[in-house]
């Protein structure tokens, strides 16, 4: 009985960790504008595009992160073809992560 009741306080623990974690909903996005809580799109894809001139933005996603804190995650390309990830802070638009996307 007790490695069962482990077991769904597990499966509990994963299933709230992947909410934690999930996309921020598109009715959310205009109120977190409006609060500053994110730095406007346009900013956030330029910063992203000044990491890899010449690319383009091929998807973008507004996540939390683990910790709780908003992440802009832009995925682009490159005139060769090559993909990148590119995480920012959503609020302060400092890149967190750039990374070749495999």
């Amino acid at each position: 009985m007790k490695t069962l009741t482990a077991l769904f306080a597990a499966a509990a623990l994963t299933l709230t960790a992947g909410l934690a974690q999930a996309d921020v909903r598109p009715d959310q996005i205009e109120g977190l504008l409006k609060s500053g809580a994110v730095k406007p799109f346009e900013q956030l894809n330029n910063a992203a595009l000044a990491t890899h001139k010449g690319a383009t933005i091929t998807d973008t996603e507004l996540d939390h992160n683990s910790s709780g804190v908003l992440v802009y995650e832009v995925d682009l390309t490159d005139t060769a073809g090559k993909r990148f990830e590119v995480k920012l802070d959503a609020k302060t638009g400092a890149v967190l992560e750039d990374k070749i996307d495999s």
